[in-house]
């Protein structure tokens, strides 16, 4: 928690230094200095399953920026407004192959791939574009982390688990970029306008 705190912070800062310069988004996260290089951290290898049983990977967001989210179907409080602005963000990019989405279930008893198959239909979102995932419960928990995001299993709370309702933007060099409140529709706006300046910055030399 203290490192999202911090990297919540220092974005706040970047962009209070002036708001409108034409500047690239920030590498978020800790670096290392070797052997007179800075390295960034960037997310790890990663193996999990969609809707559609397939393997989704790494590769599969090759050559691309994605969006990231952590979410249970039956979640009863943050979820429906995060899936909601998630939307927004689909509908936005659906015909934009250099974007994708990538959402994990926490649940990973009770959200089976058929259960997110019925959940993707009735989001009515395309698999190429948005990935709901599922997997070895360790893996995603841990993955979590990488992404400064939330994910616990606690009985205490509501529907059984703690979870952060952050969306998280993600290079195509697998360097997190910024992230954003998704229950709040005027942070996921600015947070769009974060999408296309980094779409700027990877893509316009294309």
């Amino acid at each position: 928690m203290k490192y999202i705190l911090f990297f919540g912070i220092a974005l706040t800062a970047f962009w209070a230094c002036d708001p409108g310069a034409p500047r690239p988004l920030p590498i978020l996260g800790e670096r290392d200095v070797v052997n007179g290089d800075t390295v960034y951290p960037t997310i790890p290898d990663f193996s999990f399953v969609d809707q559609d049983s397939q393997a989704v990977t790494n590769a599969t967001f090759q050559d691309k920026i994605y969006v990231v989210d952590f979410f249970f179907i039956h979640c009863p409080t943050i979820c429906p407004k995060v899936k909601a602005n998630g939307l927004r963000i689909y509908k936005k990019y659906e015909n934009d192959p250099r974007v994708g989405l990538l959402s994990h279930s926490i649940d990973v008893k009770n959200d089976t791939v058929a259960a997110l198959k019925r959940h993707a239909e009735k989001l009515g979102i395309h698999p190429e574009r948005w990935r709901l995932v599922t997997g070895d419960h360790d893996a995603i928990y841990s993955i979590a982390d990488d992404y400064f995001s939330v994910a616990t299993e606690n009985p205490g709370a509501p529907g059984g688990f703690d979870h952060s309702g952050r969306l998280i933007l993600v290079d195509k060099y697998r360097h997190v970029r910024a992230f954003c409140d998704g229950t709040n529709a005027k942070d996921v706006d600015r947070f769009m306008q974060d999408m296309d300046r980094l779409l700027e910055e990877q893509f316009a030399r294309r």
